[in-house]
């Protein structure tokens, strides 16, 4: 397969073509199949919470669209065009950027440095500081980040909460077009998360898509416009959030399956899926 890296859109992607889908993705290792026709798809403006329990793919499925894995088979569709994405730089080049649990920042450096390391501004043979300060400045201010008193703090010295927002901040200073979020609040205080949730919310509100990965319901029930749900590799069910209530979700979560009638939004359940588990219960 051809690799395509779509130029930038003219104007905003419309809201009735996803800016990223995948169709039928399968990826194993070995003989693991980890991923099994996986069906997604991700629009601008919205946050997609992407949940399941351990084991169930997102890891691996998150890898795949930053290039870290190639998929083995299916197509992803990023702004309607197939692509075969082989590594990070391309899916940067495309608009993706992740934020990973670790964060990869470095304590040692401030925060401009960290939101430019590797991708620092040059003038002649000099890094123009100046620049990048203004442009760190410039994002912070764009996402309404009001909590870090100087762009020039220490990274050592910021809170959890503080670390996730620089984090966040340094992948939608690339003109991103999608980020993907991996558990943003794991490990933070009520106020530091609501910090957070907020800032994710405010991703969306100026017209990214977002991949939030979380295992707290209530932190995606209140920030996520659809849910998409993994068991087992599949995709058990996508749906808008609105439609299902908590316990819903633990069911998909643990079962694959509702034992209601599924909502309107909701993508049909895999009948392979269905049928592992209805034999998960009779054994």
């Amino acid at each position: 397969m051809t690799m395509t890296t779509p130029a930038p859109p003219a104007g905003p992607t419309s809201s009735d073509q996803p800016l990223l889908s995948l169709r039928g993705v399968t990826k194993s290792f070995g003989a693991v199949e980890v991923l099994r026709e996986v069906d997604l798809d991700v629009r601008l403006g919205r946050v997609t919470a992407l949940v399941g329990d351990n084991g169930a793919g997102k890891s691996t499925l998150i890898k795949g669209l930053a290039g870290i894995h190639s998929f083995d088979g299916g197509e992803y569709l990023f702004e309607g065009q197939k692509v075969h994405v082989t590594g990070p730089k391309q899916a940067n080049a495309m608009g993706i950027e992740v934020v990973y649990q670790d964060l990869a920042l470095c304590d040692n450096l401030d925060i401009v440095e960290n939101m430019f390391l590797g991708r620092e501004i040059t003038s002649a043979t000099f890094i123009n500081d100046a620049e990048m300060e203004r442009r760190a400045n410039e994002t912070l201010a764009g996402l309404s980040v009001r909590t870090v008193k100087s762009i020039r703090q220490k990274v050592a010295s910021l809170s959890g909460g503080q670390r996730q927002t620089v984090a966040i901040a340094r992948a939608v200073l690339w003109n991103s077009r999608l980020v993907i979020l991996d558990e943003p609040t794991a490990a933070l205080g009520v106020a530091q998360t609501e910090q957070v949730l907020k800032l994710v919310r405010r991703l969306a509100d100026k017209g990214l898509a977002v991949i939030l990965i979380s295992h707290n319901m209530n932190d995606v029930l209140e920030v996520a416009d659809d849910i998409a749900v993994l068991y087992l590799g599949r995709m058990a069910a996508q749906i808008d959030a609105k439609s299902v209530t908590h316990g819903q979700i633990v069911e998909l979560i643990t079962t694959g399956r509702l034992s209601s009638t599924p909502p309107p939004a909701a993508v049909a359940l895999d009948e392979t899926v269905e049928s592992e588990t209805s034999g998960e219960a009779q054994s």
